[in-house]
């Protein structure tokens, strides 16, 4: 008699959950800010940008700098980014062993949804070896009318899988993915190793995660619990 399974699906957010890019990718941001007049540090640059899509932080930059990015600067970006990861992205500790144990438990109903423009998504899942678990299932925020917080790439997800997103569980680091998946109307589970760039668990907790956890050895066991 088969299982009954808590969850229908789980979604992925895939930056600082599945590939550990986030150190690549602000780096390369600092720099280039640095560049743009703002001498702005490390700290600062992971506090006002992560989990944001960065075609929406124009303002900020353009307050801090007299300078508005415009799409040949997007571009310079993505291509510095793409060319660092390519270099030297690696995927979380444990998250590849743990997307393959949760999409076997879930007969495939996995997808990565992510902030990002498809071609980083694409290139940070091949880099790791993930991109053929999640298939045709992955989706990108730059594709929807809003990208995190709003919980547009989090909705096409769970539609794309033909499911209520009530029925997902989505699995995220920051405060604007987590609130993201809350407002989709999922089960959020945020993952806090700590470290450079890691969101605390008191502020993942205050954007709504139903359950913090510090190992990606941990999410296959908890996803199967009943809560």
């Amino acid at each position: 008699m088969p299982i009954l399974k808590r969850f229908q699906a789980v979604l992925f957010d895939c930056d600082g959950v599945l590939v550990d890019s986030e150190r690549i990718t602000n780096g390369v941001l600092r720099t280039m800010l640095h560049e743009l007049g703002w001498q702005i540090s490390a700290e600062e640059c992971v506090e006002r940008f992560i989990g944001r899509a960065l075609s929406d932080e124009f303002d900020v930059i353009e307050a801090h700098t007299g300078i508005r990015p415009d799409q040949r600067w997007l571009l310079e970006f993505r291509a510095r980014r793409n060319a660092a990861l390519a270099a030297d992205l690696e995927p979380i500790d444990g998250a590849v062993d743990a997307v393959t144990a949760v999409a076997a438990d879930f007969a495939g109903r996995v997808a990565c949804a992510s902030g990002a423009d498809r071609a980083k998504i694409e290139l940070q899942l091949t880099k790791v070896g993930l991109l053929g678990t999640f298939g045709e299932h992955v989706y990108s925020g730059m594709e929807t009318a809003r990208s995190k917080p709003a919980p547009d790439v989090y909705l096409a997800a769970a539609a794309g899988l033909g499911l209520d997103p009530r029925g997902c569980a989505v699995v995220e680091d920051t405060v604007a993915g987590v609130t993201a998946g809350v407002a989709a109307g999922a089960t959020v589970f945020a993952y806090a190793p700590g470290g450079f760039a890691s969101t605390s668990p008191e502020a993942l907790r205050a954007a709504g995660a139903a359950h913090v956890f510090t190992s990606m050895a941990e999410l296959p066991g908890l996803l199967d619990e009943r809560g």
